[in-house]
Order: structure tokens, then C-alpha cells, then sequence
């Protein structure tokens, strides 16, 4: 089956206005919150990584017609159904009913806010130097891919400029695939608007992207 994000909208025409929120607006219901917590838990458990939690999220085929946290929710569950840790019987009966398979690890609610101040820093250490540096001048691949990216449509096979080199950081599209980290160059790489949107852009509007260095190929001056 191809593999089609639905979370790569940058740049569409979607329905419906989109409406700011306030940020105090953290939660609409109680719910989310446990959502959230739920989700964080179970990540803790080393059972997959972030990259893995964004791909089970953006392949979810009601993905439009989900909330937020409907969203967090529904990939928990197919995260956890994937690997046995929730059963179709227990979905429906909202609680547990058969004894669960071991995790690496548990997050214990003592340890909890220690463990998001720590965080899980993506930067590693340097292994070759950096293909690209600031000023210059590259294209963005195009053309779709059979897994998860971090590279947005809008941005494909456009021209931009290097703006900031960040070092090398788990790459997202190996490490979704469970192939490793596969650390890579980072940088941020910033587009003209006319080279995303054509004449409907701002008159100097800029947008700027961190790519990994295999997104990139360098333009020759």
C-alpha cells in the first residue's frame, strides 16, 4: 500500500476557516489531558520512538476528521494493537482484560517531571563534516517517498538558502522506519515566498525549514 501522510498540509487549500485559539486553552475536556498522559506513558516505555508515534499518527485514514488529542488517541491504540499490548476485546470494554506483555520500562508518577524537564535531546555527535554551510545555495528533493518525512510538499524541489547549521540529529525518516537513529546534518533553510507560492505570495515573505542533509543537493553558482 502506497504510503499517503495526511498530515502534510502546509500549503493546501483545506475546508473551513482556521481559528486561533488562546494558549491558556490547553484542554478542551478532561479527557485530553489523560489522553496526553496515556500517550506519554507508554512512550517512556521504549515500545517505539517519536518518529514511529508521528507516522502512526499521520497515517490514520479518518486523520481530517479527528481532533487533536482524537488523533494522539486513535494512534496510542494502533501503536499498542500492533504490538499486542491491546487487544481488540479490551478497546471495546475500556479497561484491561488480559495481562499485558512486558516494556522496557515504566514511567513512575514520582519521576514525571523530571523526565519531561530532562526531555530526549535528538543531537549526536559529529561523525563527518557537514556537506553544506551557511550562504549556500541548495534544492530540496521532490518526489514522493514510501515512508515518513520531515519534509514538507510545499518545500519539495524548491531553492533556498542554508541559514543555520544545527549539527547532526537522529534522522526522522530512518528512525520511524525502526532502521536507527542514522544521525545526519541538520540545518535550517530558508525560501524565498515566491519560490513556494509564485506570484500569490507576500512581497517578502520568507519561510524557513530545518531539512536533513539528504534532502538536499547544492546548486552550483
Amino acid at each position: 500500500m502506497r504510503y499517503l501522510s495526511h498530515a502534510d498540509l502546509g500549503g493546501r487549500d483545506v475546508p473551513g476557516a482556521i481559528v486561533p485559539e488562546p494558549e491558556s486553552d490547553i484542554f478542551h475536556g478532561n479527557w485530553e489531558a489523560r489522553a496526553l498522559a496515556l500517550t506519554l506513558a507508554m512512550g517512556a516505555t521504549g515500545s517505539w520512538n517519536i518518529d514511529a508515534s508521528r507516522s502512526a499518527r499521520e497515517t490514520l485514514p479518518h486523520y481530517a476528521r479527528l481532533s487533536y488529542y482524537q488523533i494522539w488517541l486513535a494512534a496510542l491504540e494502533k501503536l499498542m494493537a500492533e504490538r499486542g499490548q491491546l487487544l481488540p476485546d479490551e478497546i471495546e470494554a475500556g479497561r484491561a482484560l488480559h495481562v499485558p506483555p512486558p516494556v522496557k520500562r515504566v514511567l513512575r508518577a514520582a519521576d514525571v517531571a523530571q523526565a519531561l524537564a530532562k526531555g530526549s535531546p535528538a543531537e549526536r555527535a559529529a561523525t563527518q563534516p557537514a556537506r553544506f554551510s551557511g550562504g549556500q545555495q541548495v534544492r530540496t528533493r521532490a518526489g514522493h517517498v514510501e515512508h515518513h518525512t520531515r519534509l514538507p510538499g510545499y518545500a519539495q524541489g524548491k531553492r533556498g538558502t542554508i541559514e543555520r547549521v544545527h549539527g547532526m540529529h537522529v534522522f526522522a525518516d530512518a528512525n520511524a522506519q525502526g532502521l536507527g537513529e542514522a544521525p545526519q546534518w541538520l540545518y535550517t533553510v530558508r525560501f524565498d515566498g515566491e519560490q513556494l507560492w509564485g506570484a500569490a505570495a507576500q512581497p517578502g515573505l520568507s519561510v524557513s525549514i530545518d531539512a536533513w542533509e539528504s534532502y538536499l543537493e547544492p546548486i552550483e553558482p
